[in-house]
């Protein structure tokens, strides 16, 4: 209602200004006065809007709008005042319309903005509770990455967007697949790079800088079984974790170890374009 209201009022006043204060519009509005009191001469009408009496309220109004235009040509200016007081709170409203607020709601249109923007960037997800050292030095787990006792695990040295993705490939193997993971290894130093490429090819063939370990985009995972690490593709449980990881990461955009030459199932990188030294 108050859209139709403002438009129309400040309309209406730009109107009456323009009869107030230019004579060729009260010219113009004269002329067809007198041109539908000439065509309702010609009409049949009662007795109460006979042509007499038509001619007779036409010229009072006639003497009626004289007299206007001699009060108002004295009272220009009050007049003025008048039209000023009208139409300035209109002009004012029109305006400033949208731009306010009730007060105590800039909060929640706020807090509703970053909840939209928080569903179109993806939940951010947080690292899972570090496993002990000891988990790492088992037996089972040195007969299958000896070195693996010195290798970094802490997920604030990964990239954030590989960190992410990596982090909903494990709650996705947790909720539908009921795999609990671990990561074994993410970051790595350019000089623990070389020292485990030294250690044969059975290790790795990349050396510093050859590897996304070195730029926090890749990470060597592992199943958690009754506590324990479960490294070996050996065990046909690992085996299908492994499988099902690979399904999992490549979903989430990610590159798994698994289709390589050299099978490295529980490895997973995100590659970009011209970042390794070949």
């Amino acid at each position: 209602m108050l859209l139709f209201f403002v438009p129309a009022a400040f309309l209406a006043a730009c109107f009456a200004c323009s009869i107030l204060l230019f004579s060729p519009v009260r010219e113009a509005l004269q002329v067809q006065w007198q041109m539908l009191c000439q065509r309702m001469r010609r009409w049949r009408w009662p007795a109460v809007l006979s042509p007499l009496a038509l001619q007779g309220g036409v010229a009072a109004c006639g003497r009626n709008w004289h007299h206007l235009q001699q009060l108002l040509r004295r009272r220009w200016l009050l007049v003025l005042a008048a039209l000023v007081l009208v139409t300035v709170p209109v002009l004012l409203a029109l305006m400033l319309a949208g731009r306010t607020m009730l007060e105590g709601f800039q909060g929640a249109e706020r807090d509703s903005n970053e909840q939209v923007l928080a569903l179109l960037q993806g939940e951010q997800l947080t690292a899972p509770v570090a496993l002990p050292p000891l988990a790492f030095t088992t037996a089972e787990v040195l007969q299958v990455r000896p070195m693996l006792a010195s290798a970094d695990r802490n997920w604030q040295l990964l990239h954030p967007g590989f960190s992410q993705r990596l982090l909903r490939v494990f709650r996705v193997m947790r909720e539908q697949y009921g795999y609990e993971m671990a990561i074994l290894e993410g970051y790595r130093s350019p000089e623990r790079q070389n020292l485990l490429a030294q250690a044969g090819s059975n290790v790795t063939n990349a050396r510093a800088f050859q590897s996304y370990h070195q730029f926090g985009l890749a990470a060597d995972c592992a199943f958690l079984r009754d506590g324990k690490l479960q490294i070996s593709e050996k065990d046909p449980w690992a085996m299908r974790g492994y499988r099902l990881y690979g399904e999992v990461a490549e979903a989430a955009g990610l590159r798994w170890g698994g289709r390589w030459t050299m099978m490295d199932f529980g490895h997973v990188e995100l590659q970009q374009a011209g970042l390794l030294h070949k």
